[in-house]
């Protein structure tokens, strides 16, 4: 499937003649750092909410862990790894006391190949033998941190505790219930245990009504349940500082922030949301969004969530999302058979799971979309979504729809890189 949807304003007119289109949202411009190496070293020195230079506390005999993030997210590192590594080394940290931590959260381990497209070959080749994938499920594998305000008992990776210093890399986007990814997303989920991860992300529905927290919502940290739990949970354990970066939307680094685990972070995404959040003034009936690199659709269902946000109540979505690796695991799937969104809700309420939010939000949404993907019709059907071959033929049904529901002139978008756009209606 192409990386760009192929329908423009003349050719929505062709495939849907009655159709208006309001606009075509992207994320806003963000030029690429002239020289992302150099701003590391003065962001290391000049650190964000932090006296003194990142790595002023930094010791000869110091066991060194670094965060990354898994294959579902990119972020650019594998630029700065080697002069991070070099930085490190001057300060004396022995090149066998540093440590890589992939940083699944509850994902599946990353594979040979992606560590070495994270790290970069040749960082992947000096430390292949100290990468460890985080495994959420192994209670051998965890340690005990402490228990947030909000009751999250909190579990990290052990081996990655056991080490003298921490650094958390990753990149900043919004993400639809945690605010914002990046900062302490590295560690709480990332490194955390699974029943760690399912109670903070539980908090994402409403306390006392069988529906999601209105409070839990994209590109907002506070205020939002699920955003201040995690900073709370990673204040249990906090890194000697964060590296984050923000991307440009074709993947070059655009913003680099070093500091402070909430300090740098928030500065990371006041970058983040003046690129990746769009304002819009009104809702339209039609909103046509791809997600072409998901690898399933667990992770194609952040570009629903973003084409929702820029739909009406009775619109409808075509959503083109591949998915090659189908659904996202058994325990989403698990969910989606439920079928109905009380039903998960109910689930939910006895037992917290994270694939179960996930399920739920696609379980509301997926009635309004028309899927064109590699899934199988069966594991459409669990989306609750209607499978369509091509763009033209989900156009046809949507055109019967707007018919049928006496709309003879649909307002449309169109959302091209709808996993990192996201709609702000109202602004």
């Amino acid at each position: 499937m192409s990386t760009t949807l192929p329908i423009n304003r003349e050719t929505l007119h062709d495939l849907a003649p009655r159709a208006r289109l309001l606009d075509t949202l992207v994320p806003n411009p963000l030029e690429p750092l002239p020289n992302p190496v150099a701003a590391l070293r003065e962001s290391l020195e000049h650190p964000v909410g932090m006296d003194g230079p990142a790595m002023g506390r930094f010791r000869s005999h110091d066991r060194v862990a670094i965060a990354v993030p898994d294959a579902s997210r990119k972020a650019g590192l594998h630029l700065l790894f080697p002069e991070l590594l070099r930085l490190l080394e001057k300060q004396g940290v022995a090149e066998r006391d540093i440590w890589f931590f992939f940083a699944l959260g509850v994902h599946r381990p990353a594979t040979a190949e992606e560590q070495c497209r994270i790290l970069g070959s040749s960082v992947y080749e000096r430390f292949r033998e100290r990468c460890r994938n985080h495994d959420a499920r192994n209670p051998k594998d965890l340690a005990y941190a402490g228990r947030t305000a909000r009751g999250t008992e909190v579990y990290l990776n052990r081996e990655a505790c056991e080490c003298d210093r921490l650094i958390l890399t990753g990149s900043v986007v919004p993400h639809y219930f945690a605010g914002f990814g990046g900062g302490r997303k590295a560690l709480v989920p990332g490194l955390a245990g699974a029943e760690t991860i399912a109670h903070n992300h539980a908090l994402n529905l409403h306390p006392t009504e069988p529906r999601l927290d209105p409070r839990v919502r994209i590109a907002a940290l506070d205020g939002n349940p699920v955003a201040e739990d995690l900073l709370e949970a990673a204040r249990l354990h906090p890194p000697d500082f964060i590296v984050n970066t923000v991307l440009t939307a074709t993947g070059d680094i655009g913003g680099l922030y070093v500091g402070e685990l909430d300090a740098a972070h928030r500065a990371a995404c006041t970058l983040a949301a003046q690129v990746f959040c769009v304002p819009i003034r009104e809702r339209a009936d039609l909103v046509i969004a791809s997600i072409d690199d998901a690898p399933n659709f667990i992770q194609s269902h952040k570009a629903l969530v973003n084409a929702c946000a820029a739909l009406k109540p009775d619109g409808r979505v075509i959503l083109r999302a591949p998915a090659p690796e189908g659904l996202g695991g058994a325990g989403y799937r698990r969910y989606l058979e439920m079928g109905e969104p009380e039903k998960v809700i109910a689930a939910l309420r006895e037992q917290a799971d994270i694939n179960g939010q996930t399920a739920l939000s696609t379980l509301e949404k997926g009635p309004r979309t028309l899927l064109i993907s590699e899934l199988s019709e069966s594991d459409t059907g669990l989306l609750r979504m209607e499978k369509a071959d091509t763009l033209e033929s989900a156009l046809t049904r949507a055109r019967e729809h707007f018919r049928q529901a006496g709309i003879a002139h649909p307002t449309c978008y169109l959302m091209p890189q709808a996993g990192i756009t996201v709609p702000l209606p109202g602004v």
